[in-house]
């Protein structure tokens, strides 16, 4: 889908900032004033100090979201800023609200090092009930995120942790349609950033046992000179054959392409070498590896993009509000992989088998049953994996996410 540079900038213009706040009481007289204000505030402040898990209760931390960054690596632009960074973020932050109906805040840092990033997340931890980490370039994503396990509120980069769950979503589809076991398969994943450790770890975690994965310079693994720590340390775990060199080496005979890379990376000739009933994954947005047209030209079965405008849309949008949803509704301290492998589930779940097909293996975008049937399994895998201050029956987060956002009323977490 081709947007208009000026109809979209019209409307950046015109909406001044794309999410607002408003108030949730109303103050008609001095008795209000006095209950919401300084006496009224008083009283809460004396509860919350005695306890602090009671700022869920009499607070606004109980639905809110910090959206982080410091504009090193947005979109296909790369490092602009944190101010360029803010229209992107402001539109992050208005999908968490239409799609998860939660308080995501735009937070664009000027920030010279993964330390400042790291301390600004700590300061800002108690007013928020999770943190999502976002466009902050590799590998310092990742060093914040794992520096921030430590905090007792969940903190996340949906360029790590949602990438790898809707991949997971869609290659458990991809692989029911094509008939092949996820243990039997050889996967392919091209960019070595944030997102493709992360998506590898996943795999990896879930039992794909040959993996090859490649940076800009090829194949990591000791014969590549340009890898740093994250890469070097992840190369130990893949490319079980020794395979060297590039792109051209690692698709002889692979099943599963992951582009996470860049536009225009991936070949049809290189789609001829992968086996029969090829799946072909090119995430890199907004220009892809390779197009969708080429892609099944040359002979991919299956063909999923990052992009909304394909037969096959897998962005993180299936995953990260009805995540946050489930997170923020169990009062999460945390999340790990079986969290999001229960997301990943929840999300190639919805869509309904006896459809499902080579151009249907992910949910429609705008399904009534994504967020809700992720925040349940969030929420219940959080439960269950002691990673949540509060216990709900089953059921009542899906029911609930389903009346906040399709329902007509809001809810109270």
């Amino acid at each position: 889908m081709t947007v208009e540079r000026q109809k979209a900038l019209e409307l950046h213009r015109r909406a001044r900032g794309k999410i607002k706040m408003y108030p949730t009481v109303n103050i008609r007289n001095e008795e209000d004033l006095a209950e919401t204000y300084v006496q009224g505030s008083a009283y809460a402040a004396a509860e919350i100090q005695e306890d602090r898990d009671r700022s869920y209760e009499y607070t606004g931390r109980n639905n809110r979201l910090a959206v982080i960054t410091d504009g090193t690596s947005v979109l296909g632009m790369g490092n602009i800023g944190p101010h360029a960074a803010l229209p992107v973020i402001e539109g992050k932050c208005l999908l968490f609200k239409k799609f998860g109906d939660i308080s995501a805040i735009p937070i664009c840092i000027e920030a010279l090092s993964a330390e400042e990033i790291i301390e600004t997340a700590k300061h800002l931890a108690p007013t928020f009930g999770a943190i999502d980490i976002e466009d902050v370039s590799s590998p310092n994503i990742s060093n914040v995120v794992k520096a921030l396990q430590s905090i007792e509120i969940p903190v996340f980069s949906d360029d790590q942790q949602g990438s790898s769950a809707v991949v997971l979503a869609a290659l458990t589809n991809a692989l029911a349609v094509v008939d092949k076991k996820i243990s039997d398969i050889k996967v392919v994943i091209h960019g070595a950033g944030a997102a493709g450790i992360a998506v590898t770890d996943m795999l990896l975690y879930v039992g794909v046992k040959n993996i090859v994965l490649l940076n800009s310079k090829g194949i990591l693994g000791p014969q590549n000179p340009s890898m740093n720590s994250i890469q070097r340390s992840m190369s130990e775990r893949v490319n079980p054959e020794g395979l060297k060199g590039n792109l051209d080496d690692a698709i002889e005979g692979a099943d599963v392409y992951v582009g996470l890379s860049s536009r225009g990376k991936f070949s049809c000739d290189q789609i001829k070498r992968m086996n029969s009933s090829s799946i072909v994954f090119p995430l890199s947005v907004p220009y892809p590896e390779i197009t969708e047209e080429e892609a099944r030209s040359a002979g991919a079965r299956i063909v999923a993009m990052g992009l909304t405008s394909c037969k096959n849309p897998m962005p993180n949008l299936h995953i990260y509000p009805g995540l946050v949803r489930g997170l923020l509704d169990v009062r999460a301290t945390g999340l790990n992989k079986n969290v999001l492998m229960a997301a990943a589930k929840a999300v190639s779940g919805v869509v309904d088998k006896r459809r499902m097909n080579e151009n249907h293996i992910m949910p429609d975008l705008f399904s009534d049953e994504t967020a809700p049937c992720v925040a349940e399994a969030v929420a219940q895998s959080a439960i269950s994996e002691g990673l949540a201050r509060r216990s709900v029956p089953p059921k009542k987060i899906y029911d609930d996410t389903w009346q906040r956002l399709f329902g007509g009323y809001s809810l109270r977490a």
